[in-house]
Order: C-alpha cells, then structure tokens, then sequence
C-alpha cells in the first residue's frame, strides 16, 4: 500500500511489451521501433477490473477494520460524498467488497484513537491512508501559502481567537462559536466562523477531529496524526507523480486521457509558470520507470494502462477466460456499485467495454432523469447488466428498492444463480442500513422476480406502489 516508502520505491524495471504468461499469447501491434504492446480482449479486461476491484465475488474481503484497511490497500483513496440515500458513496464502495460491512468501522479509522484514514482532496474530497499524508501535502501548501496573503490577514482577529480557543479548550466546530457576519466564501455567502475553520483545514493547520452528522469537528492537526508522518515533506514533483498514479491505482484500467475530474489535483495537460511540470511528462515518467504498463483493448479507442504488480491478475484473468471459468472461481456475485465508485469513472471506457450508459442523475433535474435520483449500476459477475435504485428509509427501517432496469439482452430469470446473487445483494445492503424491511417493486414486469426474491429474503417483503 502507500505507506510512507511507497512512492519511492520503483519496482521492478519493465521494458514495454515484455510480458510472460497467458497475455503474450494474445496478438500485438508495433508502432515503428517502439516495442509491441499487448492486446487483450473486452471479456479479459472486464474480467481483470472485477478481479482487481475484489469484486469476484462481491463481499470478498474479510470482515471488520481489516477488511476496509484491504480495501484502501488495493484502491487508495475512496471519494467521500456527504448525500445519504442508499448510503455515504464511500460506504457503498466499501459495502460492495467487504463481508458484512459496517459504517463504524470506516468511522473509527478515521476519527477514533489509531486513526488510519483521513479526508482529503484527491480527485474531489476523499478518504486516504494517514501513511500515504506526506504525498497530499501539496494542497495544504499551496492553500497556506494563498491564505496566508489574504484571508488570514483580513481576519487575522478572528483566527486568532479559533486557534487559541482550540489549544486552550480543545476540539471545536463552527457552532460551537457565536456567529459573525457572513462573508462570501465559495458559492455563497457563509457564516465567517465557518469559513475560517474551513481555510484553516485547508491549509493543513487544523484536521477533523470528527464528523456529527455533517458537521465537522475541528482539532489541531499534531493531535491528530503522527509527528513522524507529519515531518515527511516529499518534493512537488514526487507528490503530483503520487497523485498522478494514484488515479490508475483506483481505477485499474484508465487511458492517458479522459474527462478533467479524473485528473484533478494531479497536474495540468500543460506546464505552466506556477506549475512547470505537466501530466504528460509524471505519466512518462511513471512508464519508462515500469511502474504502468500499457495495454491495448480490442474495440476501446487508445492505450490502456496496468499497475505492474497487478499483472499477475491480468494473466489470471486471461487465464479464466480461455478456460471459461468464472470470475475468481467462485459463483458470480451481484453488487452494487456506487455512483463515484473508481470502477465507473471512465465513462466512456464503460460504454465502449460494457455497452453500459451511465449518468449519475442526482443532479440531473427531475423530468429529464431517464432512471432515478439515485441509481447504482449493478454488476454481476464481471458484467453490468442493469441499474437499481435502493433506499435507506431509516424512520420505518425499510429498504425500498424503488425501481430496477435490465440491460438489453438480460433476462434475470434465464440466468440460473442470479436471483440468488441478487437476493444476497440486497440481504448486504439491508443489514447494512439497519432496516428490518424490504419493500420491491409492485410493476408488472417485476412479478416473476418480486415472486422468487420473496421466497430467498430473510426480512420481511412488501411491495412498492405500482
């Protein structure tokens, strides 16, 4: 995992295209004097990612902290999203790949007493491991180095009465202080206390103690996080490297392009005076070290690109392909998939692999939604092959499946194990919402199915509103 020895440590040295195993027995294509690259098929790539995502089968990783921590491992940083339908986006990622997954056990790494996790802005707001911290040091930095020759000297008096509330007093929140006059901060004018201890987090000088629901608690971040993880400064350059590679970490299979979210915070497509380093050169640098190799994918437009130590899981992945074994060897699982889980991040990259159309509508307004406000892709096995709307109904402890929509071509009850799949799935989500209910759809082209699911369901089954 990162760790505080991650980054510099290379690898192995590989040269492109010189792999062994089952993916050189596929066909490959050279470019000039550049040395061929492999070219592997759709169904060995879909394959890889729902290997490498621990998602063959679903609910793999063990139970409790350790499991989250495996996941972390594999992935790196989790985006944290605040909205709570069907659950916190990085509880639904957890959700999908750990046995049994709890909402406490991610909460007590990051804000209890061995705090292993810690927020963070890594494509959007995420959760990190405390021992890859000196990688993201950058933001904190930079943020610092802005505030500290404008905001903090515009509100010098009230930052100085926040940090010494809070050395003298301890952990403190924006509601903990009489509020002052808003000042546009963002989007919108907010409350000048709020807005302080935000820029103050941002700078790197206070941390999240703890969250109360959505609001934060804010202490010093020496009491937060270790001296010695503290005192590691890597150079910009190593740490925007991190960032950069931390992306394909996350997703697996990502190209050298894509929509800008996807590299945000990493560096821009250009070297600028205030940044001199562009992406182009980190990705570079990242292949001619070894540490991403390239592949090609039959049908999907561009290179692709592995983790060296994950391509053990690629061979295993054509491996099981070319013998017509499942994913992992075990029975395809149903999962749900977050709507910021890494695995969809690639937009494109899901149309043109998974013939799979996916916008997260949340934001998208009501009657132009095609599906629902909060749909999650389904994933069976190493296929896509719907979507599902849950929802947490904490007062009436329900879990309501609202709607769920086939793929073309998928007919759940063709498919032998699937409804079984499915029912373990929802079984997963139910417990994790605390809900002692489960309501499904009462439409018509659901019966058949509402019929066999009541029947598998552990809780109590009602049906929806037609």
């Amino acid at each position: 995992m990162g760790g505080l020895q991650a980054h510099r440590s290379t690898g192995p040295k590989r040269k492109r295209g010189t792999r062994t195993g089952q993916l050189l027995s596929g066909r490959s294509r050279t470019i000039g004097h550049v040395p061929p690259v492999p070219t592997i098929s759709p169904a060995v790539a879909r394959r890889f990612l729902a290997l490498r995502h621990h998602l063959a089968p679903p609910r793999s990783l063990p139970a409790g902290p350790s499991g989250v921590m495996a996941a972390f491992e594999r992935l790196g940083s989790i985006q944290f999203d605040p909205l709570e339908v069907a659950g916190r986006n990085h509880d639904l990622v957890l959700l999908a790949r750990v046995a049994g997954y709890e909402r406490t056990w991610t909460d007590a790494l990051l804000y209890g007493q061995d705090r292993q996790l810690f927020e963070a802005y890594n494509k959007g707001l995420s959760l990190l491991p405390v021992a890859d911290l000196p990688w993201y040091r950058l933001t904190w930095d930079r943020n610092r180095i802005e505030l500290d020759a404008g905001t903090f000297v515009e509100h010098a008096p009230l930052v100085e009465e926040l940090m010494g509330r809070i050395r003298e007093s301890g952990p403190l929140s924006s509601t903990d202080v009489a509020p002052r006059a808003a000042i546009e901060w963002y989007w919108r004018p907010t409350n000048q206390v709020r807005a302080i201890l935000e820029a103050l987090a941002e700078a790197g000088i206070l941390g999240i103690r703890r969250r109360e629901g959505n609001r934060r608690v804010y202490d010093l971040v020496e009491r937060l996080y270790p001296a010695e993880v503290l005192a590691v400064r890597p150079p910009e350059r190593e740490q925007r490297a991190h960032r950069l590679l931390s992306r394909y970490r996350a997703h697996g299979l990502l190209g050298r392009f894509g929509t800008g979210e996807v590299w945000y915070g990493t560096a821009p497509g250009k070297a600028t005076a205030a940044i001199p380093i562009s992406r182009g050169e980190l990705h570079a640098e990242l292949e001619a070290s070894g540490r991403l190799v390239p592949v090609s994918v039959e049908g999907v437009r561009s290179e692709r690109y592995v983790l060296c130590e994950e391509l053990p899981l690629l061979d295993q992945a054509a491996a099981e392909v070319s013998r017509g074994e499942p994913p992992g060897g075990n029975a395809p699982g149903v999962a749900f998939i977050a709507p910021l889980d890494p695995l969809v991040w690639d937009r494109k990259l899901l149309a043109s692999l998974y013939g799979f159309d996916y916008i997260w509508e949340v934001y998208v307004p009501a009657a132009k939604r095609r599906w629902g406000y909060y749909v999650l892709p389904l994933l069976y096995g190493d296929r896509l092959v719907g979507r599902v709307e849950p929802r947490i109904e904490r007062r009436t402890r329900t879990l309501r499946i609202l709607d769920v929509w086939w793929e073309d071509g998928f007919d759940p009850m063709a498919e032998p194990a699937f409804v079984d799949a499915l029912a373990e799935a929802i079984e997963a989500h139910r417990r994790f919402g605390g809900c002692e209910r489960v309501v499904l759809p009462r439409t018509a082209r659901h019966r058949a199915l509402v019929r066999a699911l009541r029947d598998r369901l552990a809780a109590p089954v009602g049906r929806g509103t037609a």
